[in-house]
């Protein structure tokens, strides 16, 4: 495996950059000499409210480029052989006229009724400017709104929930887009209230302009269908569902199954049972016509991630005067298996790694969309930089998991799919942990999850139990290590047995919005409580203590505790693809009962590609922990070496982390290219004094002395399906120092990217050891930036 080091990849960034500049800078370079190209647009005239819309109706073609995007056209696009950047927005007359009308029939629609647009253009060296200058006139308001409605059921359901929908009123601007707004919102009401033949062309708004006052009545007019006195309200009949093979065919044997009055069941795949489509159609034999069930039985039967085409239900009219509607619901299923390779790497200084998955599905077993899925992920540390070259710790680990799209329980369930697909959750995972020349540590868990939606924006996740088992094994002679000095709680955290059962729930609000980039709140909220059922066990049958005085069950120590954690994020837009995030992830562990420590499995660790990335994983804190407590390397003294990864964890963390995301340019190589700048701050902490950590226990008074700071910047490559992360993160504010020593970045600038006094005592004070060959210090050197490349957004 070859390593890219940061001086490698920092080199490479820097002859991408000047590749453009050596190329030249001017945005006209790439145009004849008769030509001019779009470089700014004035807007004059316009009320503030509206100027910054307004500009969205100048052509497309005729908006200003993105200079980074313009420059990445000039030097990869081969004169627009290939689609990559931004091409050049040469100026059009015609585009310039067209974009004017469409500015004042903006204003118009606005309710400047009188408005009127002019536009001119301003050319100098190639570089065009245009300006459109609106006489915006007064705005009409609406005086008077009435209905005429004919059919009563109809003008009744209009009256009722018109509220909670419009934005048509007496004094309110009059707004053609809000009145096409209020009608197709009427629509949809309609569609839900049975009307399946209810079109958009029945509404029409009567608007009666005063011009010397400003005002508009109007009047919204609903007809009946032709010939009718009022407009059929439709029920549902019979249901046709067709499953086609994978290829979309429907041809040869099909297994056909009449499941009830409603339901006719047709499967040419042979390979699902009636139940795993008709428990997700909501649209029931003798319930009025809703869109609304209509919707939501093409989202679950898509939720179900069986099925490749699942398009809404067509329908037909029985021939008789019933108003009645057969549905019809086809779909084709997707390819049984699928095989899914995430990776992340990193990169500091002479340490590196990567982290990689791989997940394989079967879509569908026992015919009842239930996924087999069974997952690998091996982490692995590198350090050739500290005198112990080769692999430094390994994370391996392997899990399976049965996944049910419906509650399972021995007894009657309501269906809580209306909101999301419910599932049920059978897994068993294992875990095989180890650093070199310290400890492997092994651990089992089985659960059973069941997971559902409340609302579409509330998600629920309980684990009734969970029941784990973790075993260590400290290398002889770390052991002898730490009890020398005294460090009996990590011979205790990492060297012994244990077992727990737990139960655990999670609750999420508004996970359907992480994708988008609207204004939103997003949180998530878990709570862990372990060994309480065991604890009533162990005293019911009187089990007996082990030496540490702590009772034991089935010859094992058990661990009491209670863990809770919180994910809180803000995401607000900043118009376009621009975006500010701010996240806050407090948590705490405290073990009680038959428990003084934590498990290791269930500490707090911080360091990362997804929280603190200015940081190796689990490289941080506790508080102002600072390892050179441990002493420097020598013949007799290998702790320092041993414990170099392992000894950051907490029962307390506190992060929050802030970022700016922006689009660079649309088309990178067939990808999004988009940036982002970000901030990290905190901690993990110890929950009281401890002899191992020094400094390292948490207090209000002291968390400012204990938080760290990062910053940084990345790049994001979208490709929409996935997108690929890499991220540059500097240490700002390092709390393993006092005082104005934390502020690292500001006060030892000149040596981010080279050596100096400060990187040279650092490494005096962590060194692992002494090159017999050379005489040089071997140890730990300080590194101010961490590299992270992953797949997906860090949150």
């Amino acid at each position: 495996m070859k390593a890219y080091t940061p001086v490698t990849l920092r080199i490479a960034i820097l002859n991408i950059l000047a590749l453009i500049i050596a190329s030249g800078c001017s945005v006209t370079r790439g145009i004849r000499q008769d030509q001019a190209i779009v470089r700014k647009i004035v807007i004059k005239g316009v009320d503030n409210e509206f100027k910054e819309l307004a500009v969205n109706y100048v052509d497309k073609e005729q908006q200003p480029n993105n200079w980074l995007n313009l420059q990445i056209y000039y030097i990869f696009s081969k004169k627009g052989k290939r689609n990559i950047g931004e091409a050049p927005a040469i100026l059009d007359s015609n585009l310039v006229d067209f974009s004017r009308d469409q500015i004042q029939k903006f204003l118009i629609n606005k309710g400047y009724l009188k408005a009127k647009v002019t536009d001119s253009i301003a050319i100098k060296k190639r570089k065009a400017t245009l300006y459109f200058t609106a006489q915006e006139g007064p705005l009409f308001h609406i005086r008077n709104y009435k209905d005429s409605i004919y059919d009563g059921r109809v003008r009744n359901i209009y009256r009722d929930t018109r509220n909670s929908y419009s934005h048509v009123k007496p004094g309110s601007r009059y707004d053609t887009d809000s009145l096409a707004y209020d009608r197709d919102q009427f629509y949809q009401v309609m569609k839900k209230y049975g009307y399946y033949d209810f079109y958009r062309q029945y509404i029409t708004y009567l608007p009666d302009t005063t011009w010397g006052k400003s005002v508009a009545d109007v009047v919204i007019l609903i007809d009946n269908p032709p010939n009718k006195k009022e407009h059929p309200v439709y029920k549902m009949n019979n249901t046709l569902i067709t499953i086609a093979r994978s290829n979309g065919r429907t041809t040869g044997k099909a297994d056909t199954i009449q499941v009830d009055s409603q339901f006719r069941f047709v499967d040419y795949s042979g390979r699902f049972k009636p139940r795993t489509v008709t428990d997700y159609v909501f649209q029931k034999k003798g319930d009025e016509y809703s869109i609304e069930n209509q919707m939501i039985t093409t989202s679950r039967l898509s939720e179900l991630n069986v099925f490749r085409n699942v398009p809404n239900p067509t329908y037909e009219k029985l021939s008789d005067s019933t108003n009645r509607l057969n549905s019809k619901i086809d779909i084709v299923p997707l390819k049984r298996m699928t095989d899914r390779v995430e990776a992340e790497f990193l990169f500091n200084g002479g340490r590196y790694g990567y982290n990689i998955g791989n997940t394989f599905t079967n879509r569908n077993i026992f015919k009842q969309a239930a996924a087999l899925q069974l997952k690998l992920n091996w982490s692995i540390l590198f350090d050739n930089g500290s005198g112990t070259k080769g692999i430094q710790n390994q994370d391996f680990r392997v899990g399976a998991s049965v996944i049910y799209p419906r509650i399972l329980l021995p007894f009657e369930f309501p269906n809580l799919a209306k909101f999301g697909v419910p599932h049920t959750t059978f897994s068993s995972n294992f875990q095989l942990f180890y650093q070199k020349g310290l400890v492997e540590r092994r651990s089992f868990i089985n659960s059973v999850t069941y997971d559902f939606f409340e609302t579409f924006r509330k998600q629920h996740s309980i684990t009734p139990i969970s029941i784990e088992f973790s075993n260590g094994t400290i290398d002889p002679t770390a052991r002898n290590l730490l009890l020398s000095q005294n460090r009996y709680s990590y011979v205790y955290l990492i060297g012994r047995t244990t077992f727990t059962s737990a139960t655990q729930y999670t609750f999420q609000y508004n996970a359907i919005e992480l994708n988008s980039y609207k204004n939103f709140i997003y949180f998530r909220g878990n709570l862990d409580v372990g060994g309480n059922t065991l604890a009533l066990l162990s005293k019911l049958v009187g089990a007996p203590r082990d030496s540490l005085g702590q009772r034991t069950m089935f010859g094992y120590t058990f661990s009491q505790y209670f863990k809770t954690e919180a994910d809180l994020r803000i995401y607000r837009s900043l118009g376009g693809e621009k975006q500010f995030i701010f996240r806050f992830n407090p948590g705490v562990g405290v073990p009680y009962g038959n428990s003084n420590q934590l498990i290791f499995e269930k500490n707090f660790y911080a360091g990362g590609a997804n929280d603190m990335r200015a940081w190796l994983p689990r490289n941080l804190g506790p508080g102002q922990f600072n390892r050179a407590s441990y002493g420097t390397g020598g013949v007799a003294d290998t702790t320092r070496s041993r414990l170099k990864f392992l000894d950051q964890f907490g029962e307390v963390k506190i992060l929050a982390n802030a970022e700016y995301r922006y689009k660079l340019a649309d088309n990178f190589f067939g990808s999004k290219l988009k940036g982002a700048f970000f901030m990290d701050a905190g901690n993990v902490w110890r929950l009281h004094k401890q002899a191992d950590n020094p400094n390292g226990e948490f207090s209000f008074g002291n968390l400012w002395n204990g938080t760290a700071i990062g910053i940084g910047t990345g790049l994001r490559f979208d490709l929409g399906f996935f997108i690929f992360r890499l991220d540059a993160a500097f240490k700002f504010k390092d709390p393993q120092f006092n005082g104005s020593d934390q502020w690292v970045f500001i006060k030892h600038f000149n040596e981010i990217f080279g050596n100096g006094p400060f990187k040279q005592k650092y490494l005096q004070d962590n060194k692992t050891g002494v090159d017999t060959s050379n005489g040089k210090i071997v140890g730990d050197g300080y590194s101010f930036m961490q590299l992270n490349f992953g797949i997906g957004l860090p949150f």
